[in-house]
């Protein structure tokens, strides 16, 4: 079942869960905008999945150069399958796109340059007669081969931010626990949860306790158990 939630198949997964008389969480939500990102791509529309990509997690194509590169060259040999489908057509938008977007970035890694000049060589060579390496870059197999790397970017990403949460609600139930010892309060003995909060310059000791380096203690990331 998370196979097909991770490739972004929701109704199958739904489905599977009711028919193995399990009942598990499923956000559809962050699936179905990976869906239509996929779809996006696989269709041709990159500058639409661009813009989805960024709403998803703007820091995904920041952080990911390759990415973003890939991307943008798919949008950059759609320009130019568009320019070269009729006779005498402008390729002005395929060259300003690839000046503005492309060669900016071709310097700073040796594939991206030898990846741009191959795509500048679709507006020189009959289509019909494109060496395999170019004709490669006009499959659809190449579409598909960028949307499965956008879409584990989209799912290393929301888990990301799912860990984050997790242990933002761990470290503030540490606190708590931590306040109400202090209180003197009497609570549950704390029960191991296996994250540890997230503080800098500290250590866990064993007895459940997290220490700075000035020998300072403070309660590690726990839940309550029964006492």
């Amino acid at each position: 079942m998370q196979y097909l939630i991770s490739e972004g198949y929701p109704s199958a997964a739904q489905k599977f869960a009711h028919e193995a008389n399990i009942q598990p969480e499923i956000d559809i939500e962050p699936i179905q905008d990976r869906v239509a990102i996929r779809e996006a791509i696989h269709s041709g529309d990159i500058q639409s999945a661009i813009e989805k990509i960024n709403e998803f997690d703007p820091e995904i194509l920041d952080t990911d150069a390759s990415l973003h590169f890939s991307l943008l060259r798919l949008q950059l040999i759609q320009l130019i399958r568009k320019a070269t489908d009729t006779p005498n057509a402008d390729i002005t938008a395929a060259l300003d796109f690839a000046t503005t977007h492309l060669a900016p970035r071709a310097p700073t890694r040796p594939e991206f340059l030898e990846d741009l000049e191959r795509t500048m060589a679709l507006l020189i060579f009959d289509r019909d007669k494109l060496e395999p390496p170019l004709a490669a870059l006009l499959d659809p197999a190449l579409r598909q081969e960028i949307a499965r790397e956008v879409n584990q970017a989209l799912l290393k990403s929301e888990s990301g931010r799912t860990r984050t949460i997790l242990h933002e609600l761990v470290n503030h139930r540490s606190w708590a626990y931590q306040k109400a010892k202090e209180a003197k309060k009497e609570i549950p003995d704390p029960l191991e949860l296996g994250f540890n909060p997230i503080h800098s310059g500290h250590e866990i000791s064993q007895n459940g306790t997290s220490s700075d380096q000035n020998g300072n203690s403070e309660a590690m990331a726990t839940g309550w158990g029964p006492g």
